[in-house]
C-alpha cells in the first residue's frame, strides 16, 4: 500500500498535520540538538519530510541518510531530495555500529512490531553523546478531543484523500493511520523501552495535547 500511495503522500501529509509540518519538524529537531556538522539518520523516510528539515539545518546532503523498507517511498524522495537511501527494515538496520549523531523517525513509530528490538537497534548506531528524537501524533488526553481527532483524521482524512488524489488506496492507508494512532502504546510505555534500550534522558514533550517527540541520548 505505501508503494502505491508514496506520489499522494506529500499532499495528504498538509491535512494530516494540520498544516503545522514543517515549522514543527526543524522546531524538534533543532529543540532536540541538531546542528551543521552532525549526521543523521532518518529511519522510515517515507518521501523525506523530516529529511527536508534536518537537510535544511545540517546544510550538507551527504550528512543525511534516509532508511525505508518502501521501494516506492524511496522512488519517491529519490525524486526529491539528493541525500544517500537505504532500503531496510528498523529492527535491522544495515548499517555499522556508532556510524551517526542523530536518529530520527516521524510518524512510523505507530508500525513498530517490537520497541525493544528497535530502540536497541538505534542505540547501537549512535555514536556516544547521540540523540534519538521520534515524533508521533498520538491520541489526545482529553475525551473531547480525542473524539474531535477520532472524527478528523477516522472520517474527514480519508475522504479527503480519495478526493483530492482519485486514489482509492490513499483513503485505505488514511484510514489504517488512525487506526494505528487509536492502538497506538501508551507513552509511558515508549519512554520506558527507550530507557530499556540504554538511552539516558529519556523523555517527551507534547505540543496541543497531540504531537509527541520522544527523544534519548546515548551515553
Amino acid at each position: 500500500m505505501f508503494d502505491r500511495t508514496a506520489g499522494y503522500y506529500d499532499r495528504v501529509n498538509q491535512l494530516l498535520s494540520f498544516g503545522s509540518g514543517s515549522w514543527y519538524r526543524r522546531r524538534a529537531l533543532t529543540r532536540a540538538g541538531l546542528k551543521p556538522g552532525m549526521t543523521v539518520l532518518d529511519v522510515a523516510i517515507g518521501t523525506g519530510l523530516v529529511a527536508r528539515q534536518a537537510l535544511a539545518i545540517t546544510g550538507d546532503a551527504q550528512a543525511v541518510v534516509g532508511l525505508d523498507v518502501s521501494a516506492g517511498m524511496l522512488a519517491e524522495v529519490r525524486r526529491l531530495l539528493h541525500v544517500p537511501l537505504i532500503q531496510g527494515v528498523m529492527e535491522q538496520l544495515p548499517v555499522a555500529d556508532e556510524s551517526f549523531d542523530f536518529v530520527s523517525m516521524g510518524y512510523a513509530l505507530r508500525h513498530v512490531t517490537d520497541l525493544n528490538v528497535t530502540f536497541r537497534e538505534f542505540h547501537r548506531v549512535l555514536r556516544p553523546g547521540g540523540v534519538l528524537l521520534i515524533l508521533e501524533i498520538t491520541r489526545p488526553a482529553q475525551p473531547f478531543k480525542r473524539a474531535l481527532l477520532k472524527f478528523y483524521l477516522g472520517r474527514v482524512i480519508p475522504l479527503l484523500s480519495r478526493l483530492t488524489t482519485g486514489n482509492r488506496d490513499m483513503q485505505t492507508l488514511m484510514r489504517y493511520y488512525w487506526d494505528t494512532i487509536e492502538n497506538c502504546v501508551p507513552p509511558e510505555t515508549i519512554i520506558a523501552a527507550i530507557r530499556d534500550a540504554g538511552f539516558a534522558e529519556a523523555g517527551c514533550d507534547v505540543e496541543f495535547d497531540l504531537f509527541r517527540g520522544y527523544f534519548g541520548r546515548k551515553d
